[in-house]
C-alpha cells in the first residue's frame, strides 16, 4: 500500500489535537508551487532544510567549545539534532504536528554566527548603525533570501508556517524581535513553535551540563547545592563519589527524561482546561501553553544561574569567546576597509544589500575553522592569501 500525501493529511486530519497545525490547512508558500505526491508540505519543509549549506556548516559552529577542543562535544549540529530528537517526542504526546515540529527545530539555528553568542553579539554590535544582527532574523534571510537552490526564486520557498516559527524563536537566551511583521506579531506562536522553543531549552540546559561535566569545567562536588541534582542521584541511586562516565550519562538521560516528562504534564493540563478548539484559538492566548510546573521550573532556574557561573563565566570559556570577538572584529574591519579582499561572489551582492550587510552575511555563514583559517590568510605573513 503506498502512503500518498493525500493520506498524511487524512492521518493528521484523524489524530492530531484540534489545536495542531494540519499541513493541508497551510497558508501557503511565497512562490505557488506544485504539492509533492508523498510528502506533506512540512514534511518537505523539513527535507529542503536538510539540504542546505546553511544546515552542513553547522557542524563546525560552536556550542560551547569551540570545535578543535574536542571531537566530543556538542556542536550547533549535534545540538539541533538533540533538539529535534525532544521536539518531536513533545509533539507526540501532545498531540502535535510532528513534522513541523521538526522542520522548526532543524531550522532555528541556521543563522547562527561562528563562535556561538560571543560571535552573535560582536557582529550585533559591529552593525549597531546598519540594522545590528540577530541570529532569528538571520535564519530567515538564509531561507527566503541567501540560500540559492532554485532557478525560479531565492531561498527554499517555504510555508508560512515553518517560517512563522522561526520567527517567533524565544527562549531565555534568544529574546529578540525578529521581525515578527507578516506574521501576525500579535499573536503567540503556533503550539509548534512553542515546542520548539521550549525543546532548544531542555537541550541546551542538559548538554551544557553534560560537556561542562566531561570537559572537567564542573565537578560533581560544585552541584550539591542545586535541588535537582539531588533529585537526579536519588532518581539513578547514585549515591557515593565515583563518578564514572557511566553514572554522568544516567545522570544527562534522567534529566531529560525529567523534564520532558514535566513539560507535557504541565502543557496537558493548560491544554484541557482551555480545551482550545483550532490552532488559531491557541495563538491568541496572551500566554504560551507549553510550561514546566513550578517545582521543575524553579529547579532550572537555579540550574540555569549554576551554568551561566561556573561554565559560561568559566576563564576559559570566556577567554575563547573574547579571542571570538577579536578575530570576528578584525575580518569585518578589514573587509570595510578594502572590499577587494572579498570573494567575488560577496561583492557581488554588495550593491543589492549594502557593503555593511554582505560582510555580516559572509562572516555570519563561516564555521569556525574557517573564519580561523580566513583570519590567517588576512593577518599572517607566512600564509598563503
Amino acid at each position: 500500500m503506498l502512503i500518498t500525501r493525500e493520506l498524511h493529511e487524512q492521518i493528521e486530519r484523524e489524530t492530531l489535537a484540534p489545536y495542531a497545525l494540519k499541513s493541508a490547512d497551510s497558508r501557503g508558500r511565497d512562490f505557488p508551487e506544485g504539492e509533492d505526491p508523498y510528502r506533506t508540505a512540512f514534511q518537505r519543509d523539513r527535507d529542503r532544510i536538510l539540504h542546505t549549506t546553511a544546515f552542513r556548516r553547522l557542524e563546525y559552529k560552536t556550542q560551547v567549545f569551540v570545535n578543535y577542543e574536542g571531537d566530543y562535544y556538542r556542536t550547533r549540529l549535534t545540538h539541533t539534532l538533540e533538539v529535534a530528537q525532544i521536539g518531536r517526542s513533545l509533539a507526540r504526546a501532545l498531540g502535535a504536528n510532528e513534522a513541523l515540529v521538526e522542520a522548526i527545530c532543524l531550522g532555528h539555528d541556521l543563522g547562527h554566527a561562528p563562535f556561538g553568542h560571543s560571535g552573535e553579539s560582536i557582529l550585533d554590535k559591529l552593525m549597531a548603525d546598519h540594522g545590528g544582527f540577530d541570529h532569528n532574523k538571520q535564519s530567515l534571510r538564509i531561507v527566503t533570501k541567501l540560500e540559492e537552490r532554485y532557478p525560479e526564486w531565492r531561498g527554499l520557498n517555504l510555508t508560512y508556517e515553518l517560517r512563522e516559527g522561526i520567527v517567533k524563536h524565544e527562549t531565555e537566551y534568544d529574546l529578540s524581535d525578529a521581525g515578527a511583521e507578516g506574521f501576525d506579531p500579535d499573536k503567540r506562536g503556533s503550539l509548534e513553535a512553542q515546542i520548539a522553543n521550549i525543546a532548544d531549552e531542555l537541550a541546551y540546559n542538559a548538554h551544557d551540563l553534560d560537556d561542562g561535566l566531561r570537559a572537567g569545567l564542573i565537578v560533581p562536588e560544585q552541584l550539591n547545592d542545586l535541588a535537582i541534582w539531588h533529585m537526579l542521584r536519588d532518581s539513578i541511586g547514585w549515591h557515593d563519589n565515583s563518578f564514572t562516565e557511566g553514572v554522568r550519562h544516567q545522570i544527562i538521560r534522567r534529566l531529560i527524561g525529567i523534564e520532558i516528562n514535566d513539560v507535557i504534564a504541565a502543557t496537558g493540563a493548560i491544554l484541557d482546561q482551555h480545551e482550545l478548539p483550532s490552532a488559531e484559538a491557541l495563538q491568541q492566548l496572551p500566554h504560551n501553553v507549553m510550561c514546566h510546573t513550578p517545582e521543575i521550573e524553579a529547579h532550572n532556574r537555579e540550574l540555569k544561574n549554576f551554568l551561566f557561573q561556573h561554565l559560561y563565566r568559566h576563564h576559559r570559556v570566556v577567554r575563547m569567546a573574547v579571542k571570538a570577538e577579536r578575530f570576528i572584529t578584525q575580518l569585518f574591519e578589514t573587509y570595510l576597509d578594502e572590499p577587494e579582499q572579498l570573494p567575488p561572489t560577496v561583492l557581488s551582492a554588495v550593491e543589492q544589500r549594502g557593503l555593511h550587510r554582505a560582510i555580516t552575511d559572509h562572516i555570519a555563514g563561516m564555521t569556525d575553522r574557517y573564519a580561523l583559517q580566513e583570519w590567517q590568510r588576512l593577518f599572517d605573513p607566512f600564509t598563503r592569501p
